[in-house]
């Protein structure tokens, strides 16, 4: 009798063991950037030079790519651009030489501020707040510290 209470006991202590004696709150704090940045970028595109059977189309081909001329601006002011360069010798003389530039990135939260023809060129000016973008990126992302951590 006295080696089942033994057990019994011994049972019950190691159970209590593996449970966690003091439970604990972890309050968790924003982090707010002390300043926004606000980025702008302006995008180009020719009008008579784009594909369509009238001016109209012509112009909103141009208001397409001027608007994407400018996100590929924004997103190498955010993300930077790769450069990939080859050159090649022959007998010591220059014999070819290449350059490429490319630029990946997404770009969120940015705004047309300005879309408007000059002469033959179409113009778009885009913005980007950063703290626009601190505000999308808090709902799917919180960006935190511990505040706090209470042991009860």
């Amino acid at each position: 009798m006295t080696a089942w209470r033994i057990s019994v006991v011994l049972t019950a202590v190691l159970a209590a063991g593996c449970s966690s004696l003091l439970s604990r709150h972890v309050e968790y704090a924003p982090v707010k950037p002390d300043a926004f940045p606000v980025l702008t970028a302006v995008g180009y595109a020719p009008i008579s030079v784009q594909h369509g059977d009238s001016n109209e189309h012509k112009m909103l081909q141009a208001m397409k790519a001027s608007k994407l001329d400018a996100y590929r601006e924004l997103t190498e002011v955010v993300y930077g651009q790769k450069i990939d360069a080859t050159n090649q010798l022959r007998a010591m003389v220059l014999d070819n030489e290449n350059l490429s530039s490319s630029v990946k990135g997404v770009i969120s939260g940015a705004r047309v501020i300005k879309t408007y023809a000059i002469d033959d060129i179409y113009v778009t000016e885009l913005e980007l707040d950063f703290e626009q973008v601190y505000h999308l990126y808090q709902n799917t992302q919180p960006r935190q510290t511990i505040k706090s951590v209470r042991y009860y």
